[in-house]
């Protein structure tokens, strides 16, 4: 069940030299709620979760996270305020292990100091011990536990994609932004990716958005749906007003359809 408004974005826009490649953009999500982006490539939708993450600040308009404003601010504090991310290109510390990618984001919320973790303080090693422990529980929850000393390179390419969901959920979010996560993806691991978003969602309270291409993802499990093209917001309604809108359906699912039958 939906509850009060958690992000509210009015008439939000970047413009890079003469180029708008976002321009009056609207959304108000609800906590708890799944909702979709979806549009044309280069319709404005990655541009538009660096807007929302700190990446990119807007040469327009406002973007408000729990009643505070967001314009402005670095990735590490957007970070702190209850938003993480995924990315269309997975962006894994391929070296690292399995386990120090998910550690890596209890960093950020690290209770000891840089003093105790130089002076090697008591405080340092608990606060380690207690992001390994959060960290496992992660893994086994997304069932990569078993790859816990693999490096995160060696991982198949599905699993990739479930660890750097654990790894921005590790970060604590209200907020859940996932760029494409079944790009790339066979339709079984998409059929799980759709289990496994909602499992989540249920799992840790979260609010979720997604920017996604595979339509049977979107359609099963959004709640709304918005749609860029050109930059521009050209609808948002519920899966069935946008498989219906005129407008979508010329810019957008025809091109899909069209596909799915070439």
């Amino acid at each position: 069940m939906a509850g009060q408004s958690l992000l509210q974005i009015k008439n939000a826009g970047i413009q890079f030299g003469g180029l708008k490649a976002v321009s009056g953009f609207n959304m108000e999500i609800n906590q708890g709620e799944l909702i979709g982006l979806i549009g044309p490539n280069g319709a404005g939708k990655t541009t538009s979760f660096n807007l929302l993450t700190g990446v990119y600040v807007p040469t327009e308009g406002d973007i408000s996270f729990n009643g505070e404003r967001l314009n402005g601010l670095a990735p590490y504090q957007v970070t702190r305020k209850g938003i993480s991310r995924t990315f269309q290109n997975i962006r894994l510390f391929n070296e690292l292990s399995v386990l120090d990618n998910v550690k890596v984001a209890y960093h950020s919320l690290a209770k000891h100091s840089i003093i105790s973790s130089i002076l090697r303080l008591p405080s340092h090693f608990a606060g380690e011990k207690e992001m390994e422990e959060k960290s496992l529980e992660f893994l086994k929850i997304f069932q990569l536990d078993r790859f816990k000393d693999e490096k995160a390179k060696n991982l198949p390419y599905g699993q990739q994609r479930r660890l750097e969901i654990a790894r921005a959920l590790a970060a604590g979010p209200k907020l859940l932004l996932l760029d494409e996560p079944a790009a790339g993806m066979n339709p079984q691991e998409t059929h799980e990716l759709m289990e496994l978003i909602a499992f989540i969602r249920n799992q840790f309270n979260l609010t979720i958005l997604l920017i996604e291409h595979d339509m049977q993802l979107v359609m099963g499990i959004c709640e709304r749906i918005y749609v860029l093209d050109h930059g521009q917001q050209i609808a948002n309604g519920t899966p069935e007003e946008i498989r219906n809108n005129p407008k979508v359906i010329e810019a957008y699912l025809g091109e899909e359809v069209h596909s799915d039958h070439a």
